[in-house]
């Protein structure tokens, strides 16, 4: 465990200084403030003809340098729900400032608008509650799995985005990460055992089978890497990127954590027959990890698609209202639907691999261990 941290940690080390030039374009830190009052106002003519409503609102700075600083904002709505923030008074909101001169004398010099409402509050409150019931229900191994949370989310943010960011092989980054990521979770989880190195090995040669396949449905299928909006707000920002690379990088990043556990329930299954009947031959112990597997599998991969379909609701719920035909050859769609079939195929693949790599290097481990054993007796 003390190794995977130390590694852990000097690659963070390595990629903090560039993630921090990263951030180098954001001039101005955003603020927090709170919304003193609401006056409306009709506005015409601004886009295309239409009526639309103005929020003229009073902002006070909560935060940073101009903290106490009143402004009043413009704040727009459309009608568009996606785009309006619709403000009432005790409002706290997220507000953007730009410089209005190179140089800032006084707050004259700085334009604040409203960004979105602030939301982190309730972020704070729901993770406070997940940590708290991991802890309590899952102890040591709760302990382990919030490290392990951690190491994961420090890996996609300091290094697989500067990697992206900085013009690295987007898929290649992803396995790579995705690599680092399986073995800091496994064995802080599992321990550094047979156990845990097979189902290390079964994730991985199960990941570089998701980035293979993902990279030729991207192919033939002619997907754009264009299946969102926030694609849309990336290329404006970072244009020179590869966006089909990106794609294929989601898709793997978002097959990991069900391999990872797939391989370690077959892995941990085989385990503990294997302590229950150590007469069992590595062909028995596949055999049985096959028999586990396939329960899992058809649970496994229901999953995985039911949260592609859960978070492609809106989607799902246009088929209503579009010929079928076109529906399922809409990039959006039909990148969906491929990358939830990637992942289950992957799935499908880490059982026999996982069983097959878990059955020989746990039979051979616990033989060889018995084996010492005995000769250190016979010492004595």
């Amino acid at each position: 465990m003390r190794k995977v941290l130390i590694l852990f940690l000097f690659l963070i080390s390595l990629i903090l200084p560039v993630s921090a030039e990263l951030n180098t374009d954001i001039e101005l830190p955003s603020e927090t403030g709170i919304v003193e009052s609401v006056q409306y106002e009709d506005a015409q003519n601004l886009q295309q003809g239409e009526n639309n409503v103005k929020q003229i609102v009073k902002v006070k700075v909560l935060t940073g340098e101009f903290k106490g600083l009143e402004r009043n904002i413009d704040n727009m709505l459309t009608g568009n729900p996606s785009y309006d923030i619709t403000l009432k008074k005790g409002d706290k909101v997220i507000l953007h400032a730009e410089k209005k001169v190179e140089d800032i004398i006084s707050s004259d010099d700085i334009d604040f608008f409203i960004a979105d409402l602030k939301r982190d509050n309730s972020l704070i409150f729901v993770t406070a509650i997940f940590f708290f019931l991991l802890l309590v229900i899952g102890r040591k191994k709760g302990a382990a799995s919030l490290i392990s949370i951690a190491a994961t989310v420090g890996l996609m943010f300091f290094v697989l985005m500067p990697l992206i960011l900085l013009g690295f092989c987007p898929i290649a980054s992803a396995v790579l990460v995705s690599i680092l990521a399986a073995v800091i979770t496994i064995y802080l989880v599992g321990g550094f055992n047979a156990k845990s190195s097979s189902a290390i090995f079964g994730t991985v040669f199960s990941l570089i089978l998701a980035a293979g396949l993902s990279m030729a449905v991207i192919y033939y299928a002619k997907l754009t890497g264009f299946s969102g909006e926030e694609n849309m707000f990336l290329y404006s920002a970072h244009p020179d990127l590869n966006f089909k690379g990106v794609l294929s990088a989601s898709m793997i990043i978002a097959s990991l954590g069900a391999l990872m556990d797939t391989a370690v329930s077959i892995a941990s299954t085989i385990n503990e027959i294997y302590e229950t009947n150590k007469a069992l031959t590595v062909k028995q112990l596949f055999i049985s990890g096959m028999n586990v597997g396939r329960d899992i599998i058809g649970t496994m991969s229901n999953t995985l698609i039911l949260v592609y379909l859960g978070s492609s609701l809106p989607l799902v719920l246009l088929s209503s209202n579009i010929d079928l035909q076109k529906f399922f050859n809409l990039n959006q769609v039909a990148t969906e639907i491929l990358s939830a079939l990637i992942g289950s195929i992957a799935i499908l693949a880490c059982v026999p691999i996982t069983a097959v790599i878990a059955a020989y290097m746990i039979k051979k481990q616990k033989q060889n261990i018995e084996f010492n054993f005995e000769n250190k007796k016979g010492e004595f």
